[in-house]
């Protein structure tokens, strides 16, 4: 991709992997552009993941602290009506096979709604604390983190389920109370999970669910988000202590480069189509990293967003990136953002 009049800083997989500089001399506006907000006032604490259910035009968010699940008009914003009865939601699964949504529930693991009407029709049981999940599109499984801290359990699970069947097909255990965020390989034989307090990324063979390798995240702890680029082979890890987002290969775990980050992130998305990765933090904007090449990676821009907002969802089919703020962090209340996605040129 090129950008006119652009110098950027390229980073090399063969040569160092020192913190790099700041953003590129690239206008926010060319890369994303606020489009509207929707307030949430009355709500407290954070807000977690959303999910959009294209068919029928919603946005869910997972307002966690408030123990809710809110609904959006996806295309207007306007906000339609507040689902209650979670304890702490925290991800959001549509299963069209089904007509149902499943949402990760904290301790009482995950419940299933009628997707028209959004009442309880069934749920699954697995450990509790049920937070993080990843979707493998080859065998149509999901992924859920469970235990841990949050649940006062000194270990944690990646349990695998089929969310059609409801069935649980089985699981990885952790010795380790922090675990994060995942990603699957769509084509490929692995996943890669966030070992947050034992400042590791972990290899897992996702056929026999076996732990393959565990590789140190270097120079940066609380490493808590992870993102893949399949094709080029790369890694995009973020961490919170310091804020970075480490660039690693996927195949040997070897570092490729390291860019600074905004603080308090809680989302970062891979958007394959224009080679970028959306980091969003709750201290008020939103990196952006071009990938060029796997050799070649630059910080594009900062695009400015509002304190709290530190979770997102990205909808390619509308061209557009919408960002919960987060009322528990920022004065200005609680909302939904979203952005217009300019193509890369």
């Amino acid at each position: 991709m090129k950008y006119l009049g652009l110098v950027p800083l390229v980073i090399s997989a063969v040569a160092t992997t020192a913190l790099a500089a700041g953003p590129a001399d690239v206008s926010a506006e060319r890369v994303l552009t606020l489009e509207g907000r929707t307030e949430l006032p009355g709500y407290s604490g954070d807000f977690d993941h959303l999910a959009a259910d294209l068919k029928a035009n919603r946005l869910f968010l997972a307002a966690e602290d408030h123990g809710t699940l809110e609904v959006f008009d996806l295309k207007s914003g306007k906000h339609l009506k507040s689902v209650g009865g979670f304890e702490t939601p925290h991800s959001i699964f549509p299963i069209p096979q089904k007509h149902q949504l499943l949402v990760t529930d904290g301790s009482k693991a995950i419940k299933l709604l009628d997707e028209d009407t959004l009442v309880p029709v069934g749920d699954i049981a697995l450990h509790p604390g049920a937070d993080s999940l990843g979707y493998d599109p080859a065998s149509k499984h999901l992924f859920v983190v469970t235990g841990g801290k949050d649940v006062k359990m000194k270990e944690s699970w990646l349990e695998e389920i089929d969310p059609v069947t409801s069935q649980k097909i089985g699981e990885i255990h952790f010795d380790a109370d922090h675990v994060e965020a995942l990603v699957v390989e769509p084509h490929g034989p692995r996943l890669y999970i966030n070992l947050t307090d034992k400042n590791q990324l972990a290899v897992i063979n996702k056929t026999n669910r076996q732990i393959v390798a565990q590789w140190p995240i270097h120079d940066a702890e609380q490493n808590a988000l992870v993102q893949l680029d399949e094709a080029t082979r790369r890694l995009f890890i973020v961490t919170r202590k310091p804020a970075r987002l480490v660039v690693l290969d996927a195949d040997s775990g070897a570092p490729v480069a390291k860019f600074g980050a905004p603080a308090r992130v809680d989302a970062e998305i891979f958007d394959e189509s224009n080679r970028r990765v959306y980091v969003v933090g709750g201290e008020g904007y939103i990196g952006v990293y071009s990938e060029r090449d796997a050799d070649h990676i630059v910080e594009l821009a900062h695009v400015s967003s509002a304190a709290g907002a530190k979770t997102a969802l990205l909808v390619p089919e509308l061209h557009r990136l919408y960002v919960a703020v987060s009322p528990g962090e920022g004065k200005s209340g609680g909302a939904i953002l979203w952005f217009d996605v300019k193509p890369a040129s």
